[in-house]
């Protein structure tokens, strides 16, 4: 291991095992209520865009810990991986947007878009946004990149637990 990732041991274990139980919670959730998560558009999308997120910091958590891991190559792991997961994120985005506006068209038809629709678009883009520029900071060789990465696996765990809630409790409404 890297001698700059050995301090960051504890929080990558942490963040591994959080990430992947939100990621199988958000997976049951949406098995448990599949009927109504199909209903409402851009449920599927906004799944796969936390799934994508929480898999990324347990990846990223993962990668970290492999031993003789170079920040450099830890880095260009962490970049592809937060373009993949931004790339998801983009299309959840999309989703939300014309769910949005078949609302505001069709004003009679029952809607799942009770939040602020803005919030919704950033719950999904902060993580692989955060997770791609630490890649890229890692990339140079530049440790601060870690920061990024830490910023980015804890908010993607905070609106995985978010997300958990919409698709467990939210749905059903």
């Amino acid at each position: 291991m890297h001698p700059l990732l050995e301090p960051w041991a504890n929080f990558n274990v942490a963040v591994a095992g959080a990430s992947a139980a939100l990621a199988g919670l958000i997976i049951v959730a949406m098995s448990v209520n599949l009927d109504g998560t199909l209903l409402a558009s851009p449920i599927p999308a906004r799944a796969g865009a936390s799934i994508g997120a929480l898999t990324l910091a347990v990846a990223a958590s993962c990668l970290a810990l492999i031993p003789d891991q170079s920040l450099v190559l830890l880095g260009v792991e962490l970049l592809a991986g937060g373009l993949a997961t931004l790339w998801i994120a983009l299309l959840a985005v999309r989703r939300i947007y014309r769910a949005r506006s078949n609302v505001a068209l069709d004003p009679q038809r029952p809607s799942p878009l009770r939040l602020w629709w803005p919030g919704k678009v950033a719950m999904h883009l902060a993580p692989p946004v955060l997770f791609t520029v630490g890649g890229g900071v890692l990339v140079t060789g530049n440790a601060h990149g870690l920061n990024w990465i830490a910023a980015a696996s804890i908010i993607a765990i905070v609106t995985g637990v978010a997300f958990g809630w919409i698709a467990l409790v939210e749905v059903r409404r």
